[in-house]
């Protein structure tokens, strides 16, 4: 290990921000590339998706081809129609007929009558509904009344009873002919002309309330309608508000009856005069179709405005004086291709799960980080939270990018329509936000987290569940114009609904470009206020920014390792704090009573640190001052205390034992001096920096070997060392050579053992590794907690040496079960039971003072064992027995009641007396005085 401190000696400083971004890059991209067959199961589900969309495109292209949707009626004549409905989109019409023009008139039973809530005197009784005898009102109103009225009586053209309609269709527009059958989209057919329900000649007055039906011929068709006479009522009223409240009043809802008092129009001749012409009109949409696209009732419209225009021609010109308006036709229509692009259909269902499916990915791994702790690992290895976040951030997005990136252009490639024609440049700006976005939330929901299992449950169920919420309730929502549009905007802060909003419009722009012949979404269609997806980029980006700041915010307070002040930000406004000011107070409540009870050598390392707190500057590498730790009780039990006030001073050059059975809370410590855990009070200083608010700094001159091996199972030992070597700011040449004398030193070099995953390692292996980890770089405090725990006797003798040569420059804290191993290493020793240093020293003043006797053990036949006993009376008086079993007896004997050379005399002596067949005389091990002073620390507090 000498070779490595001179190797690191050249790396004092702290590594830089772009030095530790690198080292984790390495390792991000190492372990990247072990996980080759998780990368391509994660790649090949949009691939299998996009190709199960195009499978079941094919069979929707062959099922399309099939005779029933060719175009043209199949076995014979097919009337008026061109074709069967499943045709008719795509079949050509080069002649579409000619049909009549026709004024929307009410059905007889809602024709306006007076009502509770219209008592107009000049509208019909009601009781004309039952013999359905009721004229069909239109309302008047304008700036002039007389000329409306004039007007008025032209409205309706008089004919005779007898009409000639063998000239179809210019003989149809010498009378206002009406229906009551609602409009629809048919294969352009007027659904009137094929209906059972009967037309209406709209006249001043009827003279008879049916007339002759009527026969004509139409596309070589002929047809026969029956004809009835309606009169068309005028009324005036004084203003446009009458009229609308009117309207608004007898509006027929759907099929409900009880509001209906319907008209045929309403015409304001606003400020129309002899010398001009001005008109609104409101038309009956009562009979409209639920389209959902276009107020098809506007067909009838046209009619009711030439009967105006009509009505003012004759006031101008005379009675004979008309615009003539013969027929209305559709335009010609050319024949298509029938398509049905089944990708922009379902796209943003399974479109939402692949895109969504990063973010288990994403989540998993940064729990996975901190289930495993090494996250804070990482940390206290001198990994900042800046480089971290960096290189994860940028990791996760180059992730997600090539991802997309694939996805994208995989699905271009086999033809879907979804990708092919929306503009790439907003799919490219979309699909940029919301993984940003995605990875925000992952960052802000991992510290909710402890177990991987867990998470990866609720990201799946998230994945899941928002796509199936967003196909089932907001698609609901966004096709229902009545719903608040403001709402909508709500659901779609959840990361989830705007990744759905975003896919649905593109497939709505890219299902209607694929079946008009054109092409998709535009940023032109942006400025479309039906088009969501300006809002949806908009919120996403906010929401981006905004989860970002909160994700880091909440990492700092509950992520791990020591949490921070709620303000914790507010520091970085402020100017660093000398040493001295960030000293405590040295006033404690209490603590001089709890000084007394304690053993002398503990109080003398309590005055010690108490008189370097009061120096101006550290002259030793760890200061542990009063350092508490209390666990709040659960479930009715008390509060445990696993610390109680420790105070320790550890110069540099020293390593330092913590023995004590297990229990006692040596690991609490090392986790509170390492970062792990929070100090319920007091504090500790490593080379001069405060646990409590500086961690930061001072991973950068620590080393751990943590009670349970900390390490990635994917990456080598090599790969390891050479990872935390960066982090300590080793480079080139030097980090190298660190690593390759690391692995000698562990034992781990040769036999290519280094360049194994860490995961196919056995025990002692891992912590052979972690020793060398918690070294390489020339770490001034190191923290070792059990490291020779499953090593054989070989590697354990070896790791021994690694640490007594690792000690000359540096602090170490040492954690043991082996009194050898303390021994051997050992500096100063601290026996530590109940949360509390029972004695501290070093091994040989230890034994000295608690172990002040020898132990003299001999074994003969059981009937000789008074004269044992005798013997040993004879030596020293005040002997205790401690063992005694089968003619086998141990004596504790006093050293300053015996000499050794007395006792071995007298076992000479003894010999010629009675047969011995074993005996000895032992010093006192260190492994007797741990056993004492532990019982009598239990005994204490079992008594207090």
């Amino acid at each position: 290990m000498e070779s490595i401190s001179s190797a690191a000696s050249s790396s004092r400083r702290p590594a830089s921000f772009f030095t530790q971004a690198n080292a984790l890059l390495r390792k991000n991209l190492t372990f990247q590339k072990r996980n080759l067959k998780t990368n391509i199961g994660i790649v090949a589900f949009p691939i299998f998706i996009c190709v199960l969309i195009v499978l079941i495109q094919q069979v929707i292209n062959n099922e399309l081809n099939k005779d029933k949707f060719q175009c043209g009626c199949q076995g014979g004549d097919c009337g008026l129609q061109y074709s069967t409905l499943d045709q008719v989109d795509t079949c050509p019409i080069s002649s579409p007929p000619e049909w009549s023009a026709l004024i929307q008139v009410p059905r007889p039973q809602y024709r306006a009558v007076r009502t509770d809530f219209s008592q107009s005197a000049d509208l019909p009784d009601e009781s004309c509904r039952a013999s359905q005898s009721c004229p069909a009102a239109v309302l008047l109103t304008g700036g002039n009344r007389s000329l409306a009225q004039s007007l008025a009586q032209s409205l309706f053209l008089s004919s005779s009873s007898a009409l000639n309609f063998s000239d179809y269709p210019s003989s149809l527009s010498n009378v206002i002919l009406g229906t009551d059958t609602p409009t629809e989209n048919t294969q352009f057919i007027e659904p009137a002309f094929v209906s059972d329900r009967p037309f209406y000649v709209v006249q001043p007055q009827c003279t008879t309330n049916a007339t002759s039906p009527i026969s004509f011929k139409n596309a070589n068709i002929s047809i026969e309608l029956g004809l009835e006479c309606v009169q068309g009522l005028t009324l005036w009223r004084d203003n446009s508000s009458l009229i609308n409240d009117e309207l608004f009043k007898g509006y027929r809802q759907g099929n409900s009856e009880r509001k209906a008092n319907e008209f045929i129009a309403a015409y304001d001749f606003l400020n129309s005069d002899e010398n001009g012409f001005n008109l609104n009109i409101w038309y009956n949409s009562t009979y409209n179709n639920d389209t959902g696209f276009v107020e098809v009732a506007l067909v009838r419209v046209p009619r009711t405005v030439n009967a105006a225009s009509n009505a003012y021609l004759k006031f101008r010109k005379g009675a004979g004086a008309m615009v003539m308006f013969d027929f209305v036709k559709e335009m010609p229509k050319t024949g298509t291709d029938r398509r049905f692009d089944f990708s922009s259909l379902l796209g943003p269902l399974f479109f939402t799960w692949i895109i969504e499916l990063l973010f288990p990915v994403i989540l998993t791994y940064v729990v996975y980080e901190r289930q495993q702790k090494l996250r804070i690992m990482m940390k206290m290895h001198g990994l900042k939270d800046g480089p971290y976040w960096f290189i994860s951030y940028i990791y996760f997005f180059s992730l997600s990018s090539v991802y997309m990136i694939c996805f994208v252009i995989f699905g271009s490639i086999i033809g879907l329509k979804f990708f092919r024609l929306n503009d790439y440049s907003i799919q490219v700006v979309f699909y940029f936000i919301y993984i940003n976005l995605q990875i925000a939330l992952a960052f802000l929901i991992a510290p909710f987290f402890s177990a991987v299992k867990t998470a990866t449950v609720f990201g799946y169920n998230y994945v899941f569940g928002s796509g199936l919420l967003g196909e089932f309730l907001l698609r609901f929502f966004i096709e229902d114009t009545s719903f608040p549009r403001g709402w909508i905007l709500v659901m779609e802060l959840v990361p989830g609904f705007s990744l759905y909003r975003g896919l649905f419009e593109f497939s709505q722009y890219s299902f209607s470009g694929d079946s008009m012949g054109t092409s998709g979404m535009k940023w032109g269609d942006l400025d479309d206020s039906q088009n969501g997806m300006k809002a949806v980029l908009i919120i996403m980006f906010v929401e981006w920014l905004v989860l970002l700041v909160v994700a880091f915010y909440l990492d700092q307070l509950i992520g791990g390792g020591i949490r921070k002040d709620p303000f914790f930000f507010l520091r970085y406004f402020q100017k660093k704090s000398s040493v001295s000011q960030r000293k405590p107070s040295f006033q404690r409540q209490g603590s001089k009573v709890f000084v007394e009870m304690e053993r002398p050598d503990v109080s003398q390392e309590r005055e010690v640190v108490e008189q370097l707190l009061l120096e101006s500057s550290f002259s030793h590498a760890v200061i542990s001052d009063n350092l508490k730790k209390v666990y709040p009780g659960r479930d009715g039990n008390p509060d445990k205390l696993a610390v109680r006030g420790l105070s320790l001073a550890l110069p540099n050059g020293e390593c330092f034992g913590m023995l004590g059975p297990n229990g006692a809370g040596k690991t609490t410590f090392i986790n509170m001096m390492i970062g792990l855990i929070t100090p319920t009070s007091g504090t500790a200083y490593v080379q001069g920096v405060d646990i409590r608010t500086n961690m930061d700094e001072i991973y950068t001159s620590m080393g751990v070997c943590p009670q349970h091996d900390l390490l990635w199972e994917t990456l080598t030992g090599r790969e390891h060392l050479l990872f935390y070597g960066r982090l300590k700011n080793l480079k080139g040449a030097a980090l190298l050579q660190a690593v390759d004398e690391s692995l000698k030193s562990v034992n781990l070099f040769y036999g290519g053992v280094g360049d194994k995953q860490a995961g196919k390692y056995s025990g002692g292996m891992k912590r052979r590794l972690s020793v060398a980890i918690s070294l390489i770089g020339d770490p001034k405090v190191v923290y070792m907690d059990e490291p020779s725990t499953g090593l054989d006797p070989a590697s354990r003798n070896n790791l021994w040496n690694v640490v007594k040569n690792a000690k000359r420059d540096r602090a170490i804290i040492l954690t043991t079960h082996s009194m050898e191993e303390a021994e051997v290493l050992c500096d100063r020793l601290g026996i530590f039971v109940d949360g509390g240093f029972q004695c501290i020293g070093n091994p040989k003043e230890l034994k000295a003072r608690y172990g002040g006797s020898y132990v003299f053990t001999m074994t003969t036949s059981v009937n000789e064992e008074e004269e044992v006993e005798s013997l040993v009376r004879q030596l020293s008086p005040s002997a205790n027995k401690i063992y005694h079993i089968s003619g086998t007896q141990k004596f504790e004997l006093p050293k300053q009641e015996v000499r050794i050379a007395d006792v071995f005399r007298a076992v000479e002596i003894a010999k010629s007396k009675f047969t011995i067949h074993a005996w000895g005389l032992a010093d006192t091990t260190l492994e007797d005085v741990f056993i004492k002073v532990a019982k009598g620390a239990q005994s204490l507090n079992v008594l207090s």
